[in-house]
């Protein structure tokens, strides 16, 4: 029984296609501490069926499957959240961390163009997995900006005209940059000597001048239109 003063579980749903990999993952993650794993599925449209009737918190989603890939499950998850099952209002959308093969893959990049919160690698031990999904769930991103400027410097990138017409202030561009870098709020509050409210502000800005889903989508369209350099490092 959980203790009235303790934070609820994160509420997880697994979606790869190999079915050992997938019951791995829960055996372990489920094992994990604040995290209730509350169910599986085998492709893309059994993962978006799934989020829409159990309401996970997270969902922990494989790219590479059949009938609709993770990249494209993400974007139906996120583009048309789903009703709640005590009422016709829309409940929130779950968070999506994509779990991977390879970091230079670049379906992953597509999938966090799609509003994934971030990746992680299968062969990372399953307490830094769990911790992940744990991290998500609480509403900050999982960037590994490393394997980010790896993955985007593969893809043709465009110049900073292609950012949106609603251009960014000189302060929203060097916190973009500093969010490129895999910084947290508080931590830009540091380096730029600022509140932390006024970072959360900035951030803000970003996102909605972007139209990002959230800040990693917003660090991959600023690698992607070439505002952020592949080799940049703060």
């Amino acid at each position: 029984m959980t203790d009235a003063l303790s934070p609820a579980p994160v509420r997880l749903l697994i979606a790869d296609d190999d079915e050992v990999t997938r019951s791995g993952l829960r055996m372990l993650l489920a094992a994990q501490p604040g995290i209730e794993v509350v169910g599986e599925a085998a492709d893309g449209v059994e993962a978006v069926e799934q989020t829409r009737l159990l309401r996970p918190d997270v969902v922990l989603m494989d790219v590479r499957m059949p009938r609709l890939n993770g990249i494209e499950a993400t974007r139906q998850l996120l583009a048309e959240p789903a009703k709640s099952a005590e009422s016709d209002e829309p409940s929130e959308p779950p968070k999506v961390v994509v779990i991977t093969t390879f970091e230079n893959d670049g379906y992953v990049t597509a999938a966090l163009g799609a509003g994934a919160s971030g990746f992680v690698l299968k062969r990372l031990p399953v307490r830094q997995i769990a911790e992940a999904v744990r991290v998500v769930a609480a509403g900050e991103a999982i960037l590994f900006p490393a394997a980010l400027r790896r993955m985007v410097a593969a893809r043709p990138l465009g110049s900073a005209e292609a950012l949106p017409r609603a251009a960014l202030t000189g302060r929203e561009e060097e916190v973009l940059r500093l969010m490129a870098t895999g910084l947290s709020n508080p931590e830009i509050a540091a380096a730029l000597r600022v509140s932390l409210e006024t970072v959360k502000t900035h951030v803000g800005n970003v996102l909605i001048k972007l139209g990002a889903q959230n800040r990693t989508h917003a660090v991959v369209i600023a690698y992607e239109s070439g505002l952020v350099v592949p080799g940049f490092a703060g």
